[in-house]
C-alpha cells in the first residue's frame, strides 16, 4: 500500500509497527535489548555488521559495550522510541535522503532475521510494512512525547478503564514509567544509562529543558482520560490509533 505521503529531510515521522497477528514480538529481556541494539547500529549508512546481531548472550560486546562502538553520520534523528511487547513506537527526522526507508530497512530485516533464528520460526514477524504518520506542527510532536512514553503505561493499568475513567493511580504510573528500561524517557527526565545514545536529536530537549518540564508535559496528558481513544486536535488519526 502506498503512503499518504513521502519522507522529506527535516521532517519528523511516527514510525510504528506490530507483530503479524498481533503476536509477541518481544519475548524476553534479551529480544528487548537486540531491538535496541539495533535502533543504534542501523542508524548510519554503513552496512549491519551481522556477528553483533546473532552472537550469544554473553559472547561479543556486552549489551552496554555495544553503545561504545563509533558509528559514522546518523541517517535520521531518532527523537523518542518506546518498545512494547508486541509492537514499537519510534519519532524520527529524516536527515539524510532515504534515510528513514534506509533505517527501517535494516531494523526490521536485521531484528526479523535474529527473531526468527533465536524461536525456530520462518515468515513475517511484522505485520506488514511499517506505519508512518508526518508529525507536521509542534502541537502534534508534544503530543506524540507524552503519547509514546506513555504507552507503557497500559502494562499495569487496564486500558479499557483508562479511556473512561482515566488513570487510576498516578504514583504508580510515574514510578512505572521511571523504572521502565525500554524507551527513552531516561533521556529527559535525568536518568543516566548507556543506550541515551539511541536518541540522536536535541528537540525535546528545547521544549522541555529540564525533567521538572517534561514530567508537566506528560502528567498532563496522564490526565486526560481519553489521551488514547479521541487523540486531539491535529493529533492520530483514528486508522493510526488503530494500530497502536
Amino acid at each position: 500500500m502506498q503512503r499518504p505521503h513521502t519522507f522529506s529531510i527535516n521532517e519528523h515521522y511516527h514510525l510504528y509497527n506490530r507483530g503479524t497477528d498481533k503476536r509477541p514480538i518481544f519475548l524476553d529481556r534479551n529480544d528487548y535489548h537486540r531491538f535496541m541494539i539495533l535502533l543504534y547500529l542501523c542508524n548510519t549508512n554503513e552496512p549491519l555488521d551481522m556477528q553483533k546481531i546473532f552472537v550469544k548472550p554473553g559472547e561479543g560486546p556486552s549489551f552496554t559495550e555495544i553503545f561504545e562502538i563509533k558509528r559514522k553520520d546518523p541517517i535520521v534523528a531518532i527523537n523518542a522510541w518506546t518498545l512494547m511487547p508486541n509492537h514499537f513506537h519510534l519519532l524520527v527526522k529524516e536527515i539524510t535522503e532515504g534515510g528513514i526507508t534506509t533505517f527501517m530497512r535494516k531494523v526490521n530485516t536485521g531484528y526479523s532475521m535474529y527473531f526468527n533464528k533465536k524461536y525456530n520460526r520462518t515468515g513475517n514477524l511484522f505485520e506488514g510494512k511499517f506505519k508512518s504518520k508526518h508529525a507536521d506542527n509542534d502541537n502534534y510532536l508534544k503530543y506524540l512525547f507524552s503519547y509514546i512514553h506513555l504507552n507503557a503505561v497500559k502494562l499495569i493499568d487496564d486500558e479499557s478503564r483508562w479511556k473512561e475513567v482515566g488513570i487510576s493511580n498516578f504514583k504508580n504510573a510515574k514510578d512505572f514509567l521511571i523504572k521502565y528500561e525500554y524507551s527513552s524517557l531516561a533521556n529527559y527526565i535525568g536518568i543516566e544509562r548507556k543506550y541515551n545514545k539511541i536518541v540522536t536529536e536535541d528537540l525535546f530537549y528545547e521544549y522541555f529543558p529540564d525533567e521538572k518540564a517534561a514530567w508537566v508535559e506528560i502528567l498532563e496528558w496522564l490526565s486526560y482520560k481519553n489521551l488514547v481513544e479521541d487523540g486531539v486536535k491535529d493529533g492520530p488519526s483514528q486508522k493510526e490509533q488503530n494500530e497502536k
